[in-house]
């Protein structure tokens, strides 16, 4: 199976197992356009951010394989 890597997404992991973590499109150095976010996922990243180190661990950069 061949897969590309295209574009990528940056993930906040929950810190504990009772919530769920996030995940908003990126490109390759983390940075998200919050102009091409919903109004819903541009409040979730707002929180996301907001809560590192309390709900979530610092975000980290993941590639998307393409299929």
């Amino acid at each position: 199976m061949d897969t590309t890597i295209t574009q990528f997404e940056l993930h906040f992991q929950a810190l504990s197992g009772t919530s769920c973590g996030f995940a908003f499109p990126c490109d390759l150095k983390g940075r998200v356009d919050m102009d091409r976010l919903s109004d819903r996922s541009r409040n979730n990243y707002l929180y996301a951010r907001a809560m590192v180190g309390r709900d979530l661990a610092a975000p980290a950069v993941q590639p998307v394989p393409m299929h």
